[in-house]
């Protein structure tokens, strides 16, 4: 096991309820979408593992394309046979594992944050009750005559262990210094002769926080300093080594990243074929996928398609071949149904990622477009601009937010667009001494800006096909040192669509990585029986 929820990197020291707001939960960008984990076959009615959200729309249309709801439509293979409970479970934990290990790796905003109870959930009124309590029971003890310590004395011991647990093995003095001060006998036998100074142990406690914590807490340490009574300063103790915590299991994850690349393609292909010897059928939809793939290219007369293929993967033609298949697969990802069709087997941990791609590019060829025609209304003019290709660009991207969701009126949107961009327009050509638009050229402008929202749209249709054809060269380049030129008609998005493009190749290269032996043999099959076809094509002519 890589990598688990009980990995001693995000397991915390027993301490007060106050620490129960620490559950930990895998985290994205705020911006990113939430991520379904659709289960593979017979898991799929079962299980269904979730990341954070912030587009309901998104994770509808992959809820919609789960695998069970769609074998009609796959080819027909090996049937499933039927699975004990302890395999359900046992296979269950190695898909958590699995899609732990997977999101550390391709994710690399990935962090590990503490769980925040909904407002006014019964957990959270219960924890906040349980809270209260405990710490009512302290203050109740610190107040008798004389003080009681016991709970005191619990708390100094968790604090120790915590501030133990952040040390490395050569804090040797730091470690000695924590040992002598927070020692609990020593503290027991003070507390019973009345001798106890809490407040000095408090500050001792506070000045080695601030030792150990990394500089983003220095503020939070500075501020339990102002704090003077006991009670509210031992809850911000425990609050800011919540923190620590944080910030520990997450320079964990950073450190092992470059490790955890390394092993999990491995661990996530004998994942896989563990799963497979279970459900002989679990490549169905990737035998689709990449079926559909060779048609395309086979459709369009591609050079490294049989007859030149033979049937071996070592040729260099059959691994041309195989490459081929596979970027025109890969690209098919990105426009995709979501709604009416299960996503490949091998991908499903990645499909919120192709979707928000997808989606991504979706509103990022609306924003070429309207470049575009924006700039062959307006002519030489307004090209060397400095900030008005970016001024545009922000205009269209605000109007055009939310675009996927089902309440969203296209139309309307692109109506609005038309008439910022047309006052856009006018005040830098007033600004730079040209003459601004008459009422006929606006009109006609905002005609073709409107039109933008036509599938049928001529120029919508070129700059799809340049941003298809920039990525096809992306993949195949992705090996190289030199990125491929951006096409013509695209420079004005080339920032946004080569941070796509980057995204994209990690995703494609570190899958490509875990599951090319399954790809290799599946089309090792496609590509032999395409080429029989031809042969025998041949041979009736």
């Amino acid at each position: 096991m890589l990598f688990s929820v009980s990995s001693p990197f995000i397991t915390r020291a027993p301490h007060p309820p106050s620490g129960a707001g620490n559950q930990l939960k895998m985290s994205q960008n705020p911006d990113k979408l939430k991520s379904s984990e659709e289960k593979l076959n017979a898991l799929e009615e079962d299980e269904e593992e979730s990341l954070d959200s912030s587009d309901q729309s998104g994770r509808k249309r992959i809820r919609q394309s789960a695998p069970g709801s769609h074998r009609d439509d796959t080819p027909k293979s090996s049937p499933s046979r039927p699975v004990s409970i302890e395999e359900l479970m046992e296979t269950a934990k190695g898909v958590t594992n699995m899609a732990l290990a997977h999101e550390i790796v391709v994710n690399g905003d990935f962090q590990i944050k503490p769980a925040e109870l909904p407002e006014h959930s019964l957990e959270k009124k219960v924890r906040d009750i349980v809270h209260k309590a405990f710490w009512d029971c302290l203050e109740a003890q610190l107040k008798e005559d004389p003080p009681t310590y016991d709970h005191a004395i619990k708390l100094l011991g968790e604090i120790k262990e915590s501030l133990l647990s952040f040390l490395l093995p050569g804090h040797t003095r730091l470690r000695s210094q924590i040992t002598e001060v927070l020692d609990l006998d020593l503290i027991k036998q003070e507390a019973e002769n009345g001798a106890l100074d809490i407040s000095k142990l408090v500050k001792f406690v506070i000045g080695m926080m601030g030792t150990l914590c990394a500089p983003a807490r220095d503020e939070d340490i500075k501020k339990l300093k102002d704090i003077n009574e006991i009670v509210p300063l031992f809850r911000a103790i425990f609050s800011v080594l919540d923190l620590m915590k944080m910030d520990m299991a997450n320079f964990a994850v950073t450190s092992i990243r470059p490790k955890l690349m390394q092993q999990s393609a491995e661990y996530e292909r004998k994942k896989f074929q563990e799963f497979l010897e279970k459900q002989p059928n679990s490549l169905d939809l990737v035998t689709k996928w990449l079926q559909e793939a060779a048609d395309d290219l086979a459709k369009l007369g591609h050079e490294t398609l049989p007859p030149h293929c033979n049937d071996g993967a070592t040729g260099g033609a059959s691994a041309l071949c195989f490459t081929a298949v596979q970027n025109q697969a890969y690209l098919k990802l990105l426009k995709w149904d979501h709604v009416n069709r299960p996503f490949p087997e091998t991908l499903l941990m990645d499909q919120t990622r192709f979707l928000e791609m997808q989606l991504e590019l979706e509103q990022l060829l609306l924003v070429g477009t309207v470049l575009l025609v924006t700039f062959s209304a307006a002519g030489p003019a307004l090209i060397d601009v400095p900030g008005f290709a970016e001024r545009i660009k922000t205009i269209v991207k605000v109007l055009l937010t939310g675009m996927h969701l089902p309440s969203f009126n296209l139309k309307e949107s692109l109506a609005t667009v038309g008439e910022k961009v047309c006052a856009e327009v006018n005040s830098c050509l007033c600004q730079h001494g040209f003459t601004p638009f008459s009422a006929e050229r606006e009109a006609v402008l905002k005609g073709q800006i409107q039109a933008v929202g036509s599938p049928d749209n001529s120029i919508s249709k070129l700059i799809d096909s340049r941003i298809q054809k920039f990525l096809e060269n992306y993949l195949a380049s992705s090996h190289q040192k030199s990125l491929p030129a951006i096409p013509g008609g695209l420079g004005p998005i080339q920032r946004e669509l080569e941070e796509i493009a980057a995204k994209y190749i990690r995703l494609v290269n570190y899958n490509r990585m875990v599951f090319s032996p399954y790809y290799d043999a599946v089309l090792g099959k496609i590509l032999t029986k395409e080429e029989s076809q031809i042969v025998g094509k041949s041979e009736e002519s």
